[in-house]
């Protein structure tokens, strides 16, 4: 067996809707499917999407709760162009951060059909993000 696996399990409002984001938007791969949740490969990540149309909660705003995946840039940049092609909607766009606490990070914000928003970002050439 290869080693851990991070995974993360959030409310949704509508299935079908949420499988058409995460899968055919966003092209990740699907995984268990049960009546009222479905898995998806989040970039190594088992991430859970559940039916609690109760619970889920409509963020609108790129600083409010988010997750998301850091990618090198060559990786960053052919996932965005993707999206593009998709047609995806950008809550933020892809910025470039230039100011120094930011590490000249690459980012770009956008949310699935319940309102959880999703942080796509890159350091590039700075890796030191990662040994910090």
């Amino acid at each position: 067996m290869g080693g851990p696996i991070l995974h993360l399990s959030i409310p949704v409002v509508d299935l079908d809707a949420t499988h058409e984001f995460y899968v055919g938007t966003l092209g990740l791969e699907r995984g268990r499917v049960r009546e009222s949740w479905f898995d998806v490969w989040f970039f190594g990540m088992q991430l859970s999407l559940q039916l609690a149309a109760d619970t889920a909660t409509v963020c609108d705003n790129s600083g409010m709760r988010h997750f998301g995946v850091t990618l090198p840039t060559d990786d960053f940049e052919a996932f965005v162009s993707d999206l593009e092609t998709r047609g995806v909607k950008w809550l933020s766009p892809p910025t470039t951060y230039d100011a120094e606490e930011f590490s000249s990070k690459r980012a770009a914000f956008l949310v699935d059909p319940s309102g959880n928003v999703l942080e796509i970002k890159t350091y590039g050439a700075d890796d030191t993000w990662a040994r910090a």
